[in-house]
């Protein structure tokens, strides 16, 4: 080679590294120089090998970089994820050494637009718990039996439809008011904190259910509204939230007097099975009548015991004083039994009359009949509710009737 007499700045007093070297140091300078960031674009390229890793590639209108999403950083459903979604990815810079291949190291992954609620979400969370609007002190008890039972959600969403299922099986005889608002949109806020004020300035139900079907964090948003969650936190009837499916957690979840994983699930909280409450009355007038037994053969040994005694005793006069003694004896011990008894019996009758007031038959028997909307199955409680034309049907004593609205007297 020919020597053009000028100096090499590289040959003086400098040391050649090798390519795995050169790697390694840029590898340590991108990963401590960047740290952790979110980067937001496109998917493409996504291969899934049979490891479980994600590979893809993430771009731009102008650029692209390449990303690893390893196995043991997922979390939740990833399947979903296809090539064109537009993603938020947090993660570090590093290079593939082996490669030298520049790339992106995934630690969360999320569609745009969840990212941003998701993080509402989490600083809303910490506001209302520093408040000690999550506290379990401040929540309400439900009622063991409530009279009626309201129900804060769209009329046509199939969340009502299993609530009202769930109630007909365990409970058919508590009414259900439905308080109709929409549960996902912009206005669904503030439809939802109406319903709710609505139901607790009318004060016809006892507890209240609010709630929807399951959904995306987008659907669900409205449940994490801050107005909302002080609306339900105030409220004077106990609430349960039944938001979405059991994975599922909003706001509503953490400030309600109780949280269902389903809708389904609060239907189950809200009212007990009846089987269960007319086995416990029954065994109640069982044991009150055991009781009464027992009582009056302990009475009845206490008189033997004294007859016993006066028989043993001899002279006349001693004789004469322990008949009387006895024959006092016995007009109080008649009359503590009868006492007695008829205390019992109270009990045991006023136990019976509590176990026929519940049972779903003590009604129909007495002549009266169960009349809901033939099409939709809705128990009618005002003339008003059943349209002239409509087919009802009412459930009686032994059978039941179907029958069509010719005329509608309020």
């Amino acid at each position: 080679m020919e020597n053009s007499g000028q100096a090499n700045p590289f040959a003086a007093g400098m040391s050649a590294i090798t390519v795995s070297q050169l790697n390694r140091q840029a590898k340590t300078l991108l990963e401590q120089g960047l740290g952790r960031i979110w980067v937001e674009g496109e998917l493409s390229n996504i291969a899934r090998p049979a490891s479980g890793h994600i590979y893809f590639t993430l771009k731009d209108n102008t650029a692209q970089v390449k990303a690893a999403f390893f196995r043991q950083r997922q979390r939740g459903p990833t399947i979903s994820f296809k090539d064109g979604d537009q993603v938020l990815v947090g993660g570090r810079v590093s290079l593939y050494e082996p490669r030298g291949d520049y790339q992106l190291i995934v630690e969360q992954m999320e569609p745009v637009g969840e990212g941003a609620l998701r993080r509402q979400f989490e600083v809303l969370k910490k506001k209302l718990a520093a408040e000690g609007l999550f506290d379990e002190a401040r929540k309400k008890p439900l009622p063991a039996l409530p009279r009626s039972i309201g129900v804060i959600t769209s009329p046509s969403g199939a969340a009502i439809r299993d609530i009202i299922s769930v109630l007909r099986r365990r409970f058919p005889l508590i009414p259900v008011i439905i308080y109709p608002a929409p549960v996902q949109g912009d206005a669904a806020p503030a439809e939802l904190i109406r319903a709710l004020a609505a139901a607790n300035r009318r004060a016809e139900v006892d507890v209240l259910i609010i709630g929807r079907g399951g959904g995306s964090l987008e659907d669900l948003a409205a449940f994490n509204d801050e107005p909302l969650a002080r609306a339900i936190a105030a409220s004077a009837l106990p609430v349960i939230s039944a938001v979405g499916h059991e994975i599922d957690f909003t706001i509503a979840d953490f400030v309600a007097d109780r949280r269902a994983p389903t809708p389904s699930g609060a239907a189950e909280i809200a009212v007990p099975d009846q089987q269960d409450w007319l086995r416990t009355l029954d065994s109640l007038a069982t044991r009150i009548a055991r009781h009464g037994r027992r009582t009056l053969e302990e009475l009845g040994q206490t008189l033997d015991w004294l007859s016993r005694r006066l028989l043993q005793t001899s002279p006349s006069a001693t004789l004469q004083r322990s008949r009387m003694r006895l024959t006092g004896l016995q007009q109080r011990l008649n009359s503590a039994a009868r006492q007695s008894l008829a205390n019992i019996n109270h009990r045991l009758a006023l136990a019976m009359r509590g176990l026929h007031s519940v049972s779903p038959l003590a009604t129909l028997d007495r002549g009266y009949a169960i009349v809901a909307d033939a099409a939709t199955g809705k128990v009618l409680l005002r003339a008003a509710d059943a349209a002239v034309g409509n087919d009802i049907r009412a459930r009686l004593a032994d059978g039941e009737l179907i029958a069509t609205v010719k005329k509608n007297a309020p």
